[in-house]
């Protein structure tokens, strides 16, 4: 069962929030070095071959996000003062401990993105537990916290949610069928309805966009992403909360030029004075609070 509900208000008599995902995937991607059976198909260069080979230079455009890419996201983040969600798949985290001190430092939100950057959906039910528990365990010794929210590669299975209202996530992100937080119940093993709220996130505002398609250019993108907070932002003004979802990777707008499209959209939400800026976990803890699950049922 799911209901949305927009009759709620977000803090300090904002009429919009925006939550700023960024996506940390580097050095978890598919890799024969982890067992895979082949090397990490998505990839800007496009080099991909179908032999089982390791492939270096790939492997150097993704190292790109932990050595430039974030250093230059995190600071930007500092500057404006903005808390972001990182959803990070784990390993990648155990493999740059630093940058995962780095954004616990600077007070973000480390979210669960699976214990690696790969599929789960071919996975069966005991598979995917212990993936989803790997993840869990991974975040928890490396940041210190336990994540909360989890979001997967692409492709879920029916189990999925289910799974994680049974782990203890407070919040679910694999949706894209609204611009609000809403709940879903789902029944557990045991018979008892767990609620879990979801988080829709976008894939048209993902900055994704300029790896798969190279004739869009940075300020396209940050002019596209403008656009959306000012109808949503305008929309809000009449109808209520709404939010704004904006995913970013390291390795992607950590480029000098797509950093400085980030930070013309980060200009243009700072113009506006009653938007509010939290992370996931900040989010779906507001929307609780105002909106309790059995409200819903």
């Amino acid at each position: 069962m799911m209901m949305t509900e927009n009759n709620f208000s977000w803090p300090d008599g904002s009429k919009m929030a925006l939550s700023i995902v960024v996506n940390v995937e580097e050095g978890a991607e598919m890799n024969i070095r982890d067992g895979d059976p082949g090397p990490e198909p998505v990839d800007e260069l496009s080099s991909a071959p179908r032999k089982p080979i390791r492939m270096h230079v790939s492997e150097s455009n993704y190292q790109y996000g932990i050595n430039a890419g974030a250093p230059r996201v995190l600071q930007l983040l500092k500057e404006y003062q903005m808390p972001a969600t990182f959803t990070a798949a784990a390993l990648a985290l155990e493999r740059a401990p630093d940058l995962a001190s780095q954004i616990i430092d600077q007070g973000h939100e480390v979210c669960c993105h699976g214990y690696r950057w790969v599929m789960q959906y071919k996975m069966n039910e005991d598979q995917e537990r212990e993936f989803i528990r790997k993840g869990i365990d991974s975040i928890t010794r490396t940041c210190g916290e336990r994540p909360v929210g989890w979001l997967s590669r692409y492709m879920t299975t029916d189990a999925t949610r289910r799974l994680l209202a049974e782990e203890g996530f407070e919040y679910h992100m694999d949706d894209f069928s609204n611009d609000v937080p809403f709940w879903d119940s789902v029944e557990t093993h045991s018979g008892e309805n767990k609620p879990i709220v979801v988080l829709p996130y976008a894939l048209d505002t993902n900055d994704m966009k300029m790896w798969m398609d190279p004739s869009l250019q940075p300020w396209d993108w940050a002019k596209y992403a403008c656009d959306t907070f000012d109808w949503l932002h305008e929309e809000a003004q009449q109808q209520g909360a709404r939010y704004m979802s904006l995913g970013v990777h390291l390795r992607i707008i950590g480029r000098p030029a797509r950093i400085t499209a980030f930070k013309q959209f980060l200009d243009h939400v700072k113009s506006k004075s009653d938007v509010c800026v939290m992370t996931r976990r900040d989010i779906s803890r507001h929307f609780a609070a105002q909106i309790p699950a059995k409200q819903t049922s």
